[in-house]
């Protein structure tokens, strides 16, 4: 008797619903991917309990006629592609064909649909079709799943609470609303409206409604280019951190996307600003020729393969890096207790009427104003009105200096008047009082020193015994590409035998590492593709060299030494951050000292 059978159509969409609904996120993931390829300009999700009880998906897109109603529960069915060669140039979301059959298969599934001619409502319970018929309705289209899983319990037992569902459903629209800020989002969860855009394709006001006001008015817009890939979105200053990488966001032509290569490239343009262990913030959007963005990898879509990442890895590293030194990077400290009048009583919020109209309106975004002082700010203001009421979109005007990048331009004039504690150095700016870390502007000082040195005037050593490195037979034939590459790190390889090459003759700098394993690591890198780069992969051993000759805590200092250390500050490439990303002075602004004094 023979062993191997054809599985039946159900068990097959079963086993293709594993790996294309992992939970219900994975659910509104593809719907709403439909919605967008039906070229939908209002979207809106509405889940009950995590969306395990039941979860909606609401657009007003091309809509369908009843006989596609009914052909797109077929395995395989799509109107996206119709031949082999369509798979190299996808221009839509979804392709597969595989979503709505397998999403059928595990779930109560009710399709209403209408294109604009014809209305139709479809009902499947778990694989089976159990009515089609006439409906009216609106054009466009509404799926409804309920009791999703119900008939699967070894996938139901490892769903998480309704709030932690409810959470991973927020991220996904959240990432849809940032890709296509030209579509209106709205998520009602439970009842209520967790999350809403109004669709006027600001970007601007959609990182408002994920990341926050201080956010969006320290996002930086960039926008570079090369001959295969151009970039364009908003990075986040970067004394505004996380502590994990979900607040970094890619989208390849639209789609978004699990990539650790470009997370990785978008935090090492950031290395010099922020501190280790920390990640930024920052939404890029990538467009490319098609036949570069491979998506027919993952059947889940967050998979993709992308041809010469290695030069887009390099062009967002370098431009990211660039825009972050031409961008004021100054912070400034905002005293805490300056923002508790909205929990004082009334007569203190009247104060401010009478100020005069030169001054900005306050900045807090919970403090109720009857009167706007500044023009510029009165749209911000209206935001944080609109936020407290559960129905109308908040709409957000971003404000006049974030729409453009900040020329970096040379630090305030600093008027040394004295030293707190042998720690930090108090000096007198036009807009308030600068607090300089002595330690950390000397660390910057001597970091740039050093880097220069040794990248202009590099003082070179014969190894008594050239060192070793194992390569493989492959990368001795390429030893010229790779003394190339590596050829700001001042050494050379030569090939020894089939699979080992020498290095005669070193740096200096190098006699105070392991110059064996440091060379190794390089060969490794060139192995796996990586960037090889003098900068970068001696980074910490120079900060650290300049952190032994910089200037200690509890060390009092003269008005001259405390002049000449801003003075070095002012000629640093960076002078904002030390070699480890932390500030080298922050600014308290006379606005928030005169108004803790009640002035």
């Amino acid at each position: 008797m023979s062993r191997i059978v054809q599985l039946d159509e159900q068990t097959a969409n079963m086993i293709a619903a594993g790996e294309v609904v992992e939970r219900p996120q994975g659910v509104v993931k593809e719907l709403v991917e439909n919605a967008i390829d039906a070229g939908s300009t209002r979207i809106t999700i509405t889940v009950r309990e995590g969306g395990l009880a039941s979860l909606t998906v609401t657009d007003d897109g091309c809509g369908m006629d009843s006989k596609d109603a009914v052909m797109a529960f077929q395995r395989h069915a799509t109107s996206k592609i119709r031949t082999q060669s369509d798979l190299w140039r996808i221009h839509t979301l979804g392709f597969r064909g595989e979503a709505l059959p397998s999403i059928a298969s595990v779930s109560k599934l009710t399709l209403t649909t209408s294109d604009g001619n014809e209305s139709t409502r479809v009902k499947i319970e778990y694989g089976k079709t159990v009515s089609v018929s006439a409906y009216p309705a609106d054009q466009g289209t509404e799926i409804t799943v309920e009791g999703l899983f119900y008939k699967t319990p070894a996938r139901l037992k490892h769903m998480r609470s309704a709030a932690y569902e409810n959470s991973l459903i927020q991220d996904v629209v959240t990432r849809f609303a940032m890709s296509h800020p030209e579509i209106s989002f709205r998520l009602i969860s439970d009842g209520r409206t967790a999350f809403q855009t109004t669709g006027k394709g600001n970007l601007l006001e959609v990182l408002y409604q994920a990341w926050g006001r201080e956010a969006a008015e320290n996002a930086v817009p960039v926008e570079f280019s090369d001959f295969d890939y151009a970039v364009t979105g908003y990075i986040i200053k970067p004394q505004i951190t996380r502590s994990t990488r979900n607040s970094m966001h890619v989208f390849l032509n639209g789609r978004m996307v699990r990539t650790f290569r470009l997370y990785k490239a978008i935090e090492d343009g950031y290395e010099d600003f922020i501190v280790k262990g920390r990640h930024p913030l920052a939404v890029l959007q990538i467009h490319m020729d098609s036949q570069l963005l491979d998506v027919n990898v993952h059947p889940s879509k967050w998979e993709v393969r992308l041809s010469k990442e290695n030069q887009l890895e390099q062009l967002i590293r370098t431009e990211i890096n660039q825009t972050l030194k031409n961008t004021v990077l100054a912070p400034k400290v905002e005293v805490s207790t300056a923002r508790q009048t909205y929990y004082e009583p009334l007569t203190l919020d009247t104060l401010d009427l009478n100020t005069p109209a030169k001054e900005e309106a306050p900045q807090s975004t919970v403090q109720p104003e009857p009167v706007q002082q500044k023009p510029v700010q009165k749209p911000v203001r209206e935001t944080a009105e609109l936020i407290s009421e559960p129905e109308p979109a908040p709409v957000y005007t971003p404000p006049v200096e974030a729409e453009k990048p900040v020329v970096r331009e040379k630090l305030p004039d600093m008027q040394v008047i004295g030293q707190l504690h042998g720690k930090f150095i108090l000096c007198a700016v036009e807009n308030g009082l600068a607090v300089l870390d002595q330690h950390a502007c000397q660390e910057r000082v001597h970091y740039e020193e050093i880097r220069a040195k040794l990248n202009t005037e590099p003082v070179m050593t014969d190894c008594l015994i050239p060192l070793q490195v194992k390569a493989s037979a492959d990368l001795v034939q390429r030893v010229d590409e790779i003394n190339e590459a590596v050829s700001d790190l001042h050494i050379a390889f030569e090939p020894f035998g089939r699979d080992l090459l020498i290095v005669r003759r070193i740096p200096l700098w190098m006699k105070d590492i392991d110059a064996q394993t440091f060379l190794q690591d390089v060969m490794d890198s060139f192995r796996e593709e990586r960037e090889i780069r003098y900068a970068r992969m001696e980074k910490k051993k120079i900060a650290t060299m300049a952190c032994h000759r910089s200037i200690r805590f509890n060390r009092n200092l003269t008005m001259d030494e405390m002049r000449e250390v801003v003075r070095q500050l002012g000629t640093c490439e960076n002078p904002y951050h030390c070699p480890h990303g932390r500030p080298t002075f922050v600014i308290l602004s006379e606005k928030e000292l005169t108004k803790e004094f009640l002035r």
